[in-house]
């Protein structure tokens, strides 16, 4: 049984329901239709679980049907962001810039990777490796930038470490 079927959270059957009378009213293709379920499936049952195994699967059986860059970007944001809660970074940030490539307006998946570089070059400080964690975090910065300018309203943190590092005039 798909998990979209056995959901017990209330917002999630909502919006199965509701997402699921969208599918049969607004006409789209097939195979847009079973990328869609799939995305669902990922996205507001298995990874809001903690579910990470099965929403990957779903998400890679998503983007089988799925032929839109744009929904293709979110999907591969989302297999992205399930890599990096596993501490997978290089696979993150790979999944990351893959859904730029088709959507780069993306703030969000920006501020994941500078959240990335920010970390590694953290690790670097903590290695006694300046020159590395400097690297890292000027990548760090120029993501927070690309952010910053797609979405001015958020990552209030992320500007406040710029001022601070004097990175953000760069």
């Amino acid at each position: 049984m798909p998990r979209s079927q056995r959901n017990d959270n209330f917002t999630d059957k909502t919006f199965t329901i509701v997402a699921d009378i969208l599918l049969r009213i607004i006409p789209t293709a097939p195979g847009e239709k079973e990328a869609f379920t799939y995305y669902r499936d990922g996205v507001m049952s298995a990874q809001s679980e903690g579910e990470y195994a099965e929403a990957l699967q779903n998400y890679y059986e998503a983007m089988r049907p799925e032929i839109d860059p744009y929904d293709r970007s979110y999907i591969l944001y989302n297999i992205g962001l399930i890599h990096m809660s596993n501490g997978e970074h290089t696979e993150a940030l790979e999944y990351h810039f893959q859904a730029l490539e088709r959507n780069p307006s993306l703030p969000q998946a920006f501020n994941n990777m500078a959240v990335i570089c920010h970390y590694r070059g953290e690790q670097a400080i903590r290695q006694g490796d300046p020159e590395t964690a400097e690297a890292w975090s000027d990548r760090a910065a120029e993501y927070w930038k690309q952010a910053i300018a797609l979405a001015p309203g958020n990552y209030i943190e992320a500007q406040n470490w710029l001022k601070i590092t004097g990175r953000f005039g760069e």
